[in-house]
């Protein structure tokens, strides 16, 4: 399975720089409409040049999260000049739910990244769906399981046949030189502090009743 060989302080640079100059602008008119906060993109593994931008457009469809109209728009552009899924690194700025999961993996695409996590998700955002979801519809328990066991186990598996995916503060890890991993560790800080008013305006709108395709909220 071929990953990307750049370095992990330019790959997370590069996400960082994606997700602020061309996913914040989309989602930030996206909320406005009572879309979600979720947004994606899809980059040549060559030059790590982004191909494909979108972000959720649950106003139309509940299936069009950030990633599912992300990949539908990677599709939908001209095969001459489209990168072979291999040949690509998949972002979402959200760690993606199962119904994302699903679409990565049938696309193809074998590396992911991603800034938020499931528990920012529930935590900073109040989206608790994709938790909810893996754990309803997804995990099955055995007859020796325990409450215990069962909250210990992950959601689903990161590495896998079909993909790898890792976070950015696992890209961070990586980062060898301290003043560079200092550096970015701001950057990261500074490019998620982004979703704050992103997410406040989709509050906002939700408790407005403004009108949406998607049941979850």
């Amino acid at each position: 399975m071929a990953t990307s060989t750049h370095s992990p302080a330019t790959l997370l640079s590069t996400l960082l720089r994606v997700t602020e100059e061309k996913i914040v602008p989309l989602t930030r008119a996206g909320v406005s409409s009572g879309s979600k906060i979720f947004g994606a993109a899809v980059l040549k593994r060559s030059d790590l040049s982004p191909h494909t931008v979108a972000t959720n457009n649950e106003r139309a469809s509940p299936l069009l999260h950030g990633e599912i109209n992300c990949i539908q728009q990677f599709f939908a552009s001209p095969e001459e000049g489209r990168p072979a899924t291999s040949d690509c690194v998949f972002f979402s700025t959200h760690e993606p739910c199962s119904l994302c999961l699903s679409g990565i993996t049938w696309s193809g695409f074998n590396e992911f990244y991603y800034l938020f996590t499931y528990e920012d998700s529930r935590d900073l955002f109040a989206i608790p769906y994709d938790i909810d979801i893996l754990q309803e519809v997804f995990r099955v328990s055995g007859p020796s399981d325990t409450e215990e066991s069962i909250a210990a186990r992950p959601l689903y598996n990161r590495t896998n046949k079909f993909f790898k995916a890792k976070s950015l503060a696992d890209l961070l890890e990586g980062v060898e030189d301290a003043h560079e991993r200092e550096r970015l560790a701001g950057e990261i800080k500074r490019v998620k502090d982004l979703y704050n008013s992103l997410s406040e305006t989709y509050q906002d709108g939700k408790k407005a009743g403004v009108d949406s395709a998607t049941v979850w909220k």
